[in-house]
């Protein structure tokens, strides 16, 4: 299981760049690209809240839940 974060999705959607919305939610590119890719493993709320903000979007929009194939197969 994990989490599919789909920040450019929301980006594209909104044609922002990163640069744009790190500079509106006071965080450096580096940062909200590291959270883009999911390579952190966590987000604050108090980022997230901004992130959707300036998006306009809601949390469910920026991230997933994705369940992985256990290999079980059918029964």
């Amino acid at each position: 299981m994990k989490i599919v974060v789909n920040l450019d999705v929301m980006l594209a959607k909104r044609k922002m760049r990163l640069k744009e919305l790190a500079a509106a939610i006071g965080l450096t590119e580096q940062a909200l690209s590291m959270i883009k890719t999911g390579k952190v493993k966590g987000v604050r709320f108090e980022t997230l809240v901004k992130i959707c903000d300036v998006l306009d979007c809601q949390p469910g929009d920026l991230m997933e839940f994705v369940r992985e194939d256990r290999g079980g197969g059918a029964t």
